[in-house]
């Protein structure tokens, strides 16, 4: 048995009772970059799984003495849920290998084997573990940057965003937030507050499309005891409330106009009145505002224009999951980890989920790939669960996965990995340690991706 490098990236574990066929797999495994491991039976295979438990995908062969393909590939989930296996056979066993994807393979490889096949599938099981990797390390850097730890991404497109509304988090300038429902207005907001001198203060959200009109104003601003029918007691209003903290005023473009009015004196001169009172009140608050309406419209027919200078002092707009749709990967492995601590079960999404995601317009945005997810996870109470495209496709808003943004085309997956190493590759001016950083892989991933695409 011989041990790759272990400081060399993605170990493979490939196990196979025929010395010479699994060594030379593994010849050509450490050629395309990655370490492998070989083991000539199922007892090895469990020791080297002991030894190194953060394998990153095992290639089985099915016909074995003693222990088989099928048994052992049981053996290392129970020890290892998250590895996936490609099952190795002849092509006079291809229904055992079929029986073997129905009983947890990925996918599996004939014997003599297509090398280009074999180099396509293992990429592809690598990226998804990687994926699977910066995920992780998302959530492990929360406190670099813990006000925002609720965004995971690997656009950069989303890092602009990050990145200005971070920069924006440590002054106290009003901030207008636009973006279609579901792509996280409110979530930005509380990460701007969180990031700057009002974060131990409060953060007050409200909806003003939600409030009924006549109580806009009292909600805001507050009221005296008899102001009018019911106000038995005094009530200070949010914006006394939140005083020394952050306003958050989701839908600003349905505050009706007179209501407007006293909110720009609010921003101008930090006072306001409450409703039948007589003396002014000083606040001392920020204003976050968010609106899903597109800016020419909000400007022209919903605000009057002195106040949305007032609100707009700078603007960030959240893109469409559409438009990024590279971040449907990192999102789907985000939410679906998150539901396996909820539920206290392992899921994973199958490669055909995430086919019929990646096709997918989400007119709901993340809110609507979270809702979709959590959907399949809380009916199916299979341990392990495994979310299929059948599972998925019934809770699609959409009857039919619609074409990307992305292309006048429906986007495979590989295709849909080509535009994103190319858009990586163009915002870094061709720097590929900061393309692989951007996409979320390791420079040798890169590199094979060049390779793969011919770029």
């Amino acid at each position: 048995m011989r041990t790759a490098a272990p400081d060399r990236l993605g170990g493979i574990l490939v196990v196979d009772d025929d010395a010479e066929l699994a060594k030379t797999l593994q010849e050509f495994l450490e050629q395309e970059g990655y370490a492998a491991e070989v083991a000539l039976s199922a007892p090895e295979a469990l020791l080297a799984l002991e030894r190194n438990p953060h394998l990153s995908l095992a290639l089985v062969d099915l016909i074995m003495p003693v222990t088989d393909g099928l048994a052992l590939m049981e053996q290392l989930h129970r020890r290892n849920p998250d590895m996936p296996v490609l099952v190795m056979t002849g092509y006079g066993t291809i229904e055992t290998a079929v029986e073997a994807i129905k009983r947890g393979a990925e996918d599996y490889l004939t014997k003599p084997f297509d090398y280009h096949a074999v180099r396509k599938k293992i990429a592809r099981l690598m990226e998804v573990f990687e994926l699977r990797e910066r995920v992780e390390q998302l959530e492990a850097n929360l406190d670099i940057h813990p006000s925002f730890e609720s965004f995971v991404y690997v656009s950069p497109m989303m890092q602009k965003v990050v990145d200005r509304a971070r920069a924006v988090g440590t002054t106290d300038a009003s901030v207008l937030v636009l973006g279609e429902t579901g792509t996280g207005k409110e979530l930005l907001a509380r990460a701007i507050h969180a990031a700057g001198p009002r974060a131990r203060k409060p953060f007050i959200p409200i909806n003003c499309g939600a409030l009924p009109r006549e109580l806009v104003e009292s909600e805001l601003f507050g009221f005296r005891r008899g102001a009018f029918t019911g106000a038995y007691a005094d009530a200070p209003g949010i914006f006394a409330s939140a005083s020394g903290g952050t306003v958050f005023l989701d839908e600003i473009g349905e505050m009706p106009r007179e209501v407007q009015v006293k909110l720009l004196r609010v921003l101008q001169e930090g006072e306001l009145r409450p409703v039948g009172g007589a003396k002014l009140v000083q606040v001392d608050v920020r204003v976050i505002s968010a609106t899903n309406r597109p800016l020419a419209e909000l400007r022209s027919a919903c605000l009057r224009e002195d106040l949305y200078y007032r609100i707009a002092t700078v603007t960030i707009e959240l893109p469409p999951l559409r438009s990024r749709m590279e971040d449907v990967l990192v999102l789907a492995q985000h939410f679906t980890t998150r539901l396996a601590r909820r539920y206290g079960r392992k899921i994973t999404l199958a490669r055909s989920a995430l086919e019929l995601l990646l096709n997918y317009s989400f007119p709901g945005n993340v809110r609507e790939l979270e809702n979709i997810l959590e959907g399949c996870a809380a009916v199916i109470p299979d341990d392990p669960q495994v979310i299929a495209d059948k599972d998925v496709k019934p809770l699609l808003s959409q009857p039919v996965p619609i074409v990307s943004a992305l292309s006048d085309q429906s986007l495979s997956m590989e295709e849909l990995e080509r535009l994103a190493v190319q858009r990586a590759l163009r915002v870094s001016q061709g720097n590929r340690t900061k393309a692989a950083s951007l996409l979320g892989i390791s420079r040798d991933t890169l590199y094979r991706k060049l390779k793969q695409f011919g770029l």
